[in-house]
C-alpha cells in the first residue's frame, strides 16, 4: 500500500511562472523518500496558461 502527497506550485500572475523551481521541490522530496509520479496543469487562466502545477509523490505506507 502506498500513500500519497500533492504539493501545488503557483505560478506568479505577472510573468506566469512557476513561484518555485519545481525541480527543487521533488528533489528536497526525493531525500525524504518520495518519489516523484506525475505534474499536472490543471488549472487555466483566462490567457490560456497554466495558473498552478500540481506534484504527485507515493511512498509506502509506514
Amino acid at each position: 500500500m502506498y500513500e500519497y502527497k500533492f504539493v501545488k506550485i503557483e505560478f506568479t500572475r505577472i510573468s506566469s511562472k512557476p513561484k518555485v523551481n519545481y525541480q527543487d521541490v521533488i528533489e528536497e522530496h526525493a531525500r525524504e523518500g518520495w518519489r516523484f509520479v506525475q505534474l499536472l496543469a490543471p488549472g487555466m487562466a483566462i490567457n490560456g496558461v497554466g495558473s498552478y502545477y500540481d506534484l504527485i509523490f507515493e511512498r509506502p505506507k509506514k
